[in-house]
Parts: structure tokens; sequence; C-alpha cells
């Protein structure tokens, strides 16, 4: 059998329509998932320090919650900064988003997942143009960035959304759903953004219905390994080695 190779440098990055496309399955997926669980899933511990199922899923529907809400946005950002302190304003803000969902029990969440999940994302898909350009400021790796809005909209909140899944079927033994087209280009766009992280050659073959077999240059380092193990490394939930060092923010 034939493995095809792609250049890392002709992934294409996620234009808005596709963006909003992922954004769309992904929000579905994770509302799926919640849907699936029993009583006793809901109190396991999660990969994300401090934080059981539960608690993840609080902080999913606040981010989305805020994706349609701009005054909630606000409240959550303004709460944020208060309550970070000396860390990032964004641990303040999954703080702030979990804490004010504490007392909502579990199908309570599922139903507020289900029914923010499409208006989320279509609310990411509708902010106009000059918004999107706004620049902020967020800390990765110990190292302040300078992102644009749309950056966060388009990438970064569905990434969030979809390590989270993945966060939850570890904890509970569900299984994790993944096809080539969804998960596949999510996985695809991050070895791109991993790849101009740190500009060395290297060829990457990622297992699973999510992987492929990537490459940049000729000569560089070799790594083998699961495609969703790769993500959990660049996210920092894993260790790893040589490149495998370079975070990608999720």
């Amino acid at each position: 059998m034939t493995i095809t190779t792609t250049p890392i440098g002709q992934i294409a990055p996620l234009d808005r329509a596709e963006a909003a496309a992922r954004a769309a399955e992904e929000n579905e997926r994770f509302a799926d998932l919640l849907r699936s669980l029993g009583p006793d899933d809901w109190p396991q511990r999660t990969d994300c320090p401090d934080w059981d199922v539960r608690a993840l899923a609080s902080h999913v529907l606040g981010a989305m919650e805020a994706n349609v809400s701009i005054p909630q946005f606000v409240h959550q950002l303004r709460a944020g900064k208060k309550a970070a302190g000396d860390r990032p304003d964004i641990d303040g803000m999954t703080e702030v988003q979990v804490r004010e969902r504490a007392d909502l029990r579990p199908d309570e969440i599922v139903a507020a997942v289900t029914t923010m999940a499409p208006k989320a994302a279509n609310a990411r898909r509708r902010v106009p143009a000059p918004l999107r350009r706004l620049p902020l400021k967020v800390e990765v790796a110990g190292t302040m960035e300078r992102w644009r809005l749309g950056y966060l909209l388009d990438l970064i909140f569905t990434r969030d959304t979809w390590m989270h899944r993945v966060d939850v079927t570890r904890a509970t033994g569900r299984p994790l759903v993944l096809t080539a087209d969804h998960d596949g280009r999510i996985v695809a766009d991050v070895v791109a953004e991993w790849a101009r992280r740190h500009g060395q050659d290297v060829t990457l073959d990622l297992g699973g219905p999510a992987g492929g077999r990537f490459a940049r240059g000729e000569g560089g380092e070799e790594i083998s390994l699961d495609a969703v193990e790769f993500c959990r490394i660049l996210s920092g939930r894993a260790t790893g080695t040589g490149l495998l060092t370079q975070e990608v923010p999720f």
C-alpha cells in the first residue's frame, strides 16, 4: 500500500467558512458525548488539573455562552481578570465559568450545551471582519503572544472543545468518535502551526483515523505516534522530547 506524504507547507489554512463548519461539527460531537454519559461518569477526574467531567463540561458551556452573548463575554473577561490575580487572564475566565455553573445538575448542563452548541458556532461565524482583526495578548508556554480575535474564534475555541472531548472520553471510557474529514482536518491544521512554530525539518507519521503522514524538508527528526496523543503532547497534557516539546495553543 502506498502511503501519501503531505508536504506540511501545502496544508491549506482553514478559511472562515471551513472553520465555521468544523466549529459546528465539533460542538455537536461534544454535545452528543455529554448526552451519552451516565451518573457515574460526571465525577470522574480528567487530564485537566482540578477538573472532573462536570467541571470540564461547565467550562465548555461557559465558553459557548460567552460566544453567544457579548454581555456574558464581557462579564467573564472582567470577572476572570479579577479572579486570575498574577495568573494569565484565561485561567481566571475558566475558573469563573466553572464556579458560576457549579450548581447545575448534569442533566441541566447537557440541556444547556445541546441548546448552545449550534448557537455558539453561528455566533462566532457572524463576527464582522473589523472585530475579527482586534488584537489580543495571550500567554503561551510562558511567552506573551499577540493574536487576532479571528484566530481565537476560528481555531482555538474549536481546538479547545475538541481536546476536551478527548479528555472526557479518556476519563469515562466512552468511545472517541474520529473521522478523517473532521478530526483529521483539525489535526492537520495543528501540524501546520506546530511546524511554523519550531521551523525545523521533520517527518511526522500520525496514526489513527485523524492521522496522516506529513513532511517538511529532508533529514530532520522522524516522529511516529498516534494523532490524538500528538495533540495531547502539544497541548501540555503529556510530555514529549525533541520537536514534541514545541507547544501549540489549544
